[in-house]
């Protein structure tokens, strides 16, 4: 019965196309067409976004600073603009509820939109998602991509393929052999630890994936083996959820070897908060509590947490908060997980926008 509700259910996901730097460049006309990243002044602090015009030179979001400018160094770095991101996010969203009122934002430039029912009483998924992403520019002078597939797992992957400013619709005939061709690092979710891992038990396709029994998963991946075993058989049920507000936002990684110097451990744990900074700005939300989680190779587990006066966002606040955590007690054996969470968010008070969501699937 849920196989036969997810192949008939219409999920379209929005994704615009390098919004933070297309807004800038929108606004800032000379910008228009030059390599730009928001965020990060050449020195520190984490680049935000990346223009497609920098993407060519390796310049992606997260990255710090002074490395995107080695990398290109004709970067030019502007300031983050969050009203005006908000305003042209706003704008979007209304066009979204033109069409229906299922829309579950990701972020201030993503959501998806469950269009199996609409209020245009349209039946092609793919019609409407021309319709929205031609109103989107319409409205704005921004382009937008877009995945159109049965499930939201699908609709997000789909949505990658023809950026930026194509869309990509996988009927649910399509949606297996889809999968199978699809090389593994490009399913939504799939970290790069995972990926590596898999790499080495020879995954490297969803066909690999699939041919692998649940028992031979659940082996190598744990609590992980049902979703993995799932979604490349197209079985992925979670509904579109209008009315989702995050707790916490977070980041953490399994290590291919364990860590067993605190100088990597530091090291690792800095990356994780850049992680994290980009993940809070993208949201739209600070957060004053700040959790450090650590697994070690014997399996044994800690966590240790630290409320703080004021909401904070950046890495340059997170990390050292992180460090005096880490030091709290003596790391008594090697560590094979990091994990960094910040919750007590300020979206738990009244704003006059509402808070966006990233969401993140627990691999």
């Amino acid at each position: 019965m849920e196989n036969r509700i997810t192949k008939h259910r219409k999920i379209i996901h929005v994704d615009m196309d390098a919004f933070f730097a297309s807004v800038a460049q929108l606004d800032h006309p000379e910008l228009r067409g030059k390599a730009i990243a928001v965020g990060g002044d050449g020195r520190r602090g984490v680049i935000a976004a990346a223009s497609y015009e920098a993407r060519k030179f390796g310049v992606k979001s997260a990255m710090a600073g002074s490395l995107a400018k080695k990398m290109c160094p004709h970067l030019i770095f502007v300031g983050t603009d969050f009203a005006r991101y908000k305003e042209i996010s706003n704008q979007v969203r209304e066009i979204f509820y033109e069409y229906t009122d299922l829309v579950e934002p990701l972020s201030l430039d993503e959501a998806y939109l469950d269009v199996t029912t609409n209020k245009k009483g349209m039946q092609s998924a793919t019609l409407i998602a021309e319709e929205i992403r031609k109103e989107i520019f319409k409205r704005t002078g921004l382009n937008a991509s877009a995945g159109i597939a049965p499930n939201k797992f699908v609709a997000k992957i789909a949505s990658d393929i023809n950026k930026p400013n194509g869309q990509k619709t996988i009927v649910p005939s399509e949606v297996i052999p889809f999968l199978e061709t699809l090389q593994i690092r490009k399913f939504y979710g799939v970290g790069k630890v995972t990926t590596q891992k898999m790499y080495q038990l020879g995954i490297f396709t969803g066909a690999d994936l699939k041919s692998k029994t649940l028992a031979f998963l659940e082996q190598h991946f744990k609590s992980s083996a049902q979703h993995y075993y799932n979604i490349v058989r197209g079985i992925h049920t979670s509904p579109v959820r209008p009315s989702r507000t995050r707790k916490s936002v977070g980041a953490e990684h399994t290590y291919l070897e364990n860590l067993t110097s605190e100088i990597f451990i530091l090291k690792k744990l800095e990356t994780l908060s850049s992680e994290i900074e980009k993940r809070l700005l993208k949201s739209d939300v600070k957060g004053r509590t700040i959790t450090l989680k650590i697994k070690y190779s014997d399996f044994s587990q800690t966590t240790r947490s630290k409320t703080l006066t004021n909401f904070i966002h950046l890495q340059t606040d997170i990390f050292p908060v992180v460090k005096e955590l880490l030091y709290q007690n003596e790391l008594n054996e090697s560590v094979r997980l990091l994990g960094i969470s910040i919750s007590n968010l300020d979206n738990e008070e009244p704003k006059s926008v509402k808070q966006y969501i990233q969401l993140k699937l627990n691999l």
